[in-house]
């Protein structure tokens, strides 16, 4: 029963974690979401590897998103690291969002996430069928039916997180299913992610969008320096590029370091964006070798 006298009352406010196979536009939907860009995204599957946390901020709610890396059939150390991630996200919200890319066939890994929510069967789940911007409307209808008898969802809603179609919908029917309380953080903060974090983030995305298929999957990146410049007003930053082969590295720097700067580039611009400051940033390359073999090296990482 709701306390009449509690000063929430009518409030909603929770945890919803975004859950899927790879590469179906969970980044994509959290940033379209909270209306600003906080998580890295890319064309390229398993782009997030880390559990992200953005806040949507509404006169009768605060939604508390969890973005989380793709789960996928995977024997590898490093991917495993990401699958358990994900599934821990799961265990402890108020709300599963189970997002799928509703124009590619269903993979094999939508069984695992199903089989484990059946398990589960709490808290409620909420199915978004994503990119529907590139599936034609009569075939939408039939999906939708072969989804509710795989699994008793709360809802459905077909959305496109890249067009905005049907997110302050779906935003309306989560905020239906969460309870009563509190908001969690203050209303002027989108992310519990330190800045840190979020600097790493910028620039492993550049070296996704810009590199190789092969380099970004071996790919870490961490800070040694974030230092603020007053008289200068700019703020310097030193990163290094982990990689796992001098293979990579030659590729990372590309004919005559063009590459490097071209990423060095991009992600200084974005810096400066988030920062609101120009932004010095220095790129130096590392080769470790097989970091994502060494469970040591992937937790010192930060993953």
């Amino acid at each position: 029963m709701t306390d009449s006298t509690s000063p929430y009352q009518g409030f909603k406010s929770g945890f919803i974690a975004i859950a899927g196979p790879p590469n179906v536009g969970k980044s994509t939907f959290l940033n379209a979401i909270i209306g600003q860009k906080i998580s890295i995204t890319s064309e390229k599957p398993q782009t997030t590897r880390n559990r992200i946390a953005g806040i949507s901020h509404h006169k009768d709610a605060q939604l508390i998103f969890l973005d989380t890396p793709g789960i996928h059939l995977t024997k590898k150390t490093f991917n495993q690291k990401m699958v358990d991630v994900a599934f821990s996200a799961i265990n402890d919200v108020d709300l599963i969002l189970l997002m799928v890319d509703a124009a590619k066939p269903a993979p094999r890994s939508e069984n695992i996430i199903l089989e484990r929510l059946e398990k589960k069967r709490k808290p409620p789940v909420l199915l978004a069928l994503n990119k529907i911007d590139r599936v034609k409307k009569p075939d939408l209808l039939p999906m939708i039916d072969k989804w509710r008898c795989a699994y008793p969802f709360a809802s459905i809603y077909p959305v496109s997180a890249k067009m905005g179609t049907q997110m302050d919908e779906t935003a309306e029917a989560i905020k239906a299913l969460l309870p009563e309380g509190p908001p969690y953080y203050p209303l002027d903060m989108v992310t519990d992610i330190p800045e840190e974090f979020i600097l790493t983030e910028i620039i492993r995305e550049k070296v996704f969008r810009l590199t190789e298929e092969e380099v970004p999957f071996s790919t870490a990146v961490s800070i040694d320096l974030i230092e603020e410049d007053e008289e200068a007003n700019r703020v310097r930053v030193n990163a290094k590029i982990h990689v796992e082969r001098d293979s990579q590295k030659k590729i990372i720097i590309g004919k005559n370091g063009s590459k490097l700067r071209e990423i060095g580039k991009a992600a200084r611009l974005e810096m400066k964006r988030l920062m609101g400051v120009p932004v010095y940033l220095n790129l130096f390359i590392r080769v470790e070798k097989n970091w994502s073999r060494d469970a040591r090296a992937i937790r010192r990482l930060g993953y």
